[in-house]
């Protein structure tokens, strides 16, 4: 393909910036990078909503993104806004605002969605991630608004969890008169202390974390004072803690006039270092990895994977999936039972494609809600469907965006309650979504029903479309009455979605 010009925008809490890049079959090229400090967090963290002198603010400075975008003759982009406008309450009249003044139409990233991002630009740098990844790793990702620490092991992701204390929201929480900076520093370390203790109980424990990667906007400003860039923001526990050490107790200012950075960005600098310190102190790690991986690297990433064929070495689908399985642990799922139940959703998913006329994402959506349908009986035997989806739309899933999150949700909901055919019409989910729901929903019900007992007694199966009929072919030689009776009765809606009427054969050899 011939090279276009691509820009990358990120409205982040405390400042606003943008990549250009240059796109091609080789790659990506960055040309220019444009920041301009705007703190939208500001206003979210202490008020809950933009101001409106703010929002003119963010106008102008994305006006003349577009100008530059213009000069360039940049010829697609993508812009992404995080968590000071996703918590906004307002955050719909900034948007409109915004495109009707500038032209830019801006996506509210969620924070899975964004975290993911994040691991595409650290999978892009694919030799150091890779590597480190192979044995215990902690990436501990700070941005304005919250920190996401997960854990790798082995080459997948075992566990992920945001923690709100971010830089900026740390920072405007303890902005009082009444304290001065080192009292400032005190009380922030209690704060984190605090959220990291639980973390470490509930999800370290005996757990030997050896590498540790660090993303934040901030911390090359450390690793260049401690004379790490050349070495790749390479740092051991004893390096890290003793260039620390020089600016502990010291004041934003002090700090700037120490590291020669302006005083705004030193002021964010000292909480996001406090919370590194805090990482190091509760995993032991003894090497840490300042990757100097941006959000604007992560959309590009994504970018150039979908349309310059950019692949990553790292599967994360694999990710998504054990992220699923850990979950479906954690809430004493039936392993035997959800592996055969895999078996069958995936084999009549497959054979109903031309029917369903869903793609491979949707199949990962319906594997996922497999593993994860009966996480809800852990809290109530009598209400699984609705204790699965408020579990499931309270756990981040790296790798999913909010939308499929509440279709998985939903599949497990309706795998046990009377389907709401009003979801489809009062648009609590878009038309879309509401028939993937349904058309997943009629998969995992027949499925589930041939396992009822939970004793799997249909584990020779062969799935065919036969003219208007889904013939399920099972040799087995127990008694399968129950699968029998409840497979009927779960058979109608799947025929009404389909307009296919499955049918339960059993042979016997």
């Amino acid at each position: 393909m011939a090279v276009r010009r691509f820009a990358v925008i990120d409205v982040g809490s405390y400042e606003s910036e943008m990549k250009i890049f240059e796109v091609s079959s080789k790659g990506l090229v960055e040309v220019d990078h444009i920041r301009q400090v705007l703190e939208l967090g500001r206003d979210t963290y202490r008020t809950g909503s933009v101001s409106f002198e703010t929002i003119e603010a963010l106008c102008n400075i994305l006006y003349r993104f577009g100008m530059i975008m213009k000069e360039y003759r940049v010829e697609d982009y993508r812009a992404k806004a995080t968590s000071a406008i996703r918590e906004a309450k307002n955050s719909h009249m900034v948007l409109d605002r915004v495109r009707v003044k500038t032209g830019l139409d801006i996506k509210v990233l969620s924070n899975s969605e964004q975290r993911f991002l994040c691991f595409k630009a650290l999978a892009s740098k694919a030799n150091d991630f890779h590597k480190m990844i192979q044995k215990p790793t902690a990436i501990v990702d700070v941005t304005s608004g919250s920190v996401q620490i997960s854990l790798y092991d082995k080459d997948v992701l075992v566990i992920t969890q945001n923690i709100r204390l971010g830089s900026l929201r740390l920072r405007e929480m303890l902005d009082r008169k009444e304290l001065d900076w080192q009292h400032m520093g005190q009380v922030m370390e209690e704060l984190i202390n605090n959220d990291f203790e639980t973390f470490q109980k509930m999800f370290l424990k005996e757990k030997e974390i050896k590498n540790m990667i660090v993303v934040g906007d901030y911390i090359a400003y450390f690793t260049r004072f401690a004379h790490k860039e050349e070495a790749g923001g390479f740092l051991s526990r004893e390096e890290f803690m003793e260039y620390y050490r020089k600016l502990e107790g010291l004041s934003p200012l002090q700090v700037a006039g120490k590291l020669n950075i302006p005083v705004e960005h030193a002021s964010l600098l000292v909480p996001s270092l406090l919370i590194y310190k805090k990482a190091l102190d509760y995993t032991q790690t003894e090497e840490m990895w300042a990757s100097g991986v941006r959000l604007c690297d992560g959309i590009a990433a994504s970018y150039a994977q979908k349309h310059c064929n950019l692949g990553f070495s790292h599967d994360f689908t694999k990710d998504i999936l054990n992220t699923s399985y850990n979950l479906a642990k954690r809430y004493k799922g039936n392993t035997g039972h959800t592996e055969l139940l895999e078996m069958g959703v995936m084999a009549i998913y497959d054979a109903m494609k031309k029917y369903h006329g869903l793609g491979k994402r949707e199949r990962l959506l319906l594997q996922i809600a497999t593993i994860l349908h009966d996480c809800g009986k852990y809290i109530s035997m009598t209400q699984p469907g609705e204790c699965s989806y408020n579990i499931i739309m309270a756990t981040e899933i790296i790798g999913l965006s909010h939308n499929e999150r509440e279709i998985v949700a939903n599949v497990v909901r309706y795998n046990t309650r009377e389907f709401d055919y009003k979801s489809g019409t009062d648009k609590t989910m878009s038309n879309n979504m509401y028939l993937t729901v349904a058309k997943l929903t009629a998969i995992l019900r027949i499925a589930n029903a041939m396992d009822r007992s939970h004793r799997q007694k249909l584990k020779k199966m062969k799935v065919f479309l036969k003219q208007e009929e889904l013939i399920i072919q099972v040799e087995t030689l127990e008694d399968i009455s129950l699968e029998l009776a409840l497979f009927s009765q779960k058979a109608d809606f799947f025929e009404e979605v389909y307009g296919v009427r499955p049918v339960l054969k059993r042979i016997s050899r």
